[in-house]
């Protein structure tokens, strides 16, 4: 087995190994996982933090060695919490990274940075102030960062950068949890999971106080949320259908 670390800012995941292929997720600066298979110009990952795989260019990552990986893995994971940083290497270039970056192999990498920092568990209350600092992000299917995400990237960033561990997609942040059997049992930071006609769970948003729903729909926007599902404010339609309300923390 082989163990790999991300050392640009926003690298695509894909589903295939080609440039073409559809973007499933996104690797962060940072971001450590398993190599599953390696080809001459592609590798199928297994991200530590929540087991997505993917086929990643090998041009945009850098070997490490079990012992790291799982050093790695051991501690609570550092968080860049600015919109927008820098790192410094060796020979002093600026390497962009982005919101939720993780700074855990920092060391590794020989870089140094000086910005925000978080490697603490947050309280509940904190998970909207940590998503307004998306609001108005464009909608990116795969995004995980302020320049394009996705409803559930979306989640699981705001839940990550307050030292909470969600999984990538929907549909499977939708499996944990405590259900709620009201919207009025819900608080705000609890999630709400919408389905198809086929009952398949296809979105999901932060409920707010009042309810509102933080979620990405064209962007990361504020909408009502009531029995039926979210109310569009702008359109004055009900766009997505409520299935169920989780109490994760």
């Amino acid at each position: 087995m082989q163990y790999g670390v991300c050392n640009l800012s926003i690298v695509p995941l894909r589903f295939e190994p080609n440039d073409p292929s559809e973007l499933v997720s996104q690797v962060l600066y940072g971001e450590h996982f398993k190599v599953l298979e390696q080809r001459k110009k592609w590798s199928k990952i297994r991200l530590a933090f929540d087991g997505y795989e993917g086929w990643i260019d090998n041009k945009q990552y850098v070997e490490i060695t079990e012992d790291i990986y799982i050093q790695l893995d051991a501690e609570q994971p550092k968080l860049a919490t600015d919109l927008v940083e820098f790192v410094n290497d060796a020979n002093n270039q600026l390497y962009p990274i982005p919101l939720g970056s993780s700074l855990n192999s920092l060391h590794i990498l020989k870089h140094t940075h000086d910005g925000n920092v978080s490697n603490h568990i947050a309280p509940k209350s904190n998970l909207i102030d940590t998503a307004f600092m998306y609001l108005n992000a464009p909608y990116l299917w795969g995004g995980k960062t302020p320049f394009g995400i996705d409803c559930s990237g979306f989640t699981q960033m705001v839940y990550k950068l307050n030292g909470y561990k969600i999984f990538r997609d929907a549909s499977q942040q939708a499996t944990q949890g405590e259900a709620l059997s009201f919207i009025e049992e819900s608080e705000a930071g609890d999630l709400a999971f919408f389905d198809n006609n086929e009952g398949v769970i296809i979105h999901v948003g932060i409920i707010m106080n009042d309810n509102y729903i933080i979620h990405a729909h064209g962007k990361i926007r504020i909408d009502r949320l009531d029995h039926s599902g979210i109310y569009n404010v702008d359109t004055k339609t009900h766009t997505h259908k409520l299935r169920v309300i989780k109490k994760i923390i």
